[in-house]
């Protein structure tokens, strides 16, 4: 099985970091995730700005419908491949 990348999009960086923090505790992730701000197209204003999380499941182990459930709950979401 190939590599997956999930890439968990959430609005700031404090409900992205306590979703990167819940990662392993709910879905046994081993690998800390990487958190990546993106800047909303023409916005500076670092308020303005998404957080990803972005989760490397190398055994393509996780469940994209509980990944974007548990994201709904920081108001965030399970960006489509």
């Amino acid at each position: 099985m190939s590599d997956v990348r999930h890439v968990l999009v959430l609005p700031d960086r404090d409900s992205a970091e306590e979703v990167a923090g819940e990662l392993a505790d709910r879905f046994g992730i081993a690998d800390e995730p990487q958190l990546v701000r993106d800047a909303l197209a023409g916005e500076d204003d670092a308020e303005d700005a998404q957080w990803l999380v972005v989760v490397e499941d190398g055994a393509g182990r996780l469940d994209p419908v509980a990944l974007d459930a548990f994201a709904a709950e920081y108001e965030g979401w399970l960006e489509k491949p």
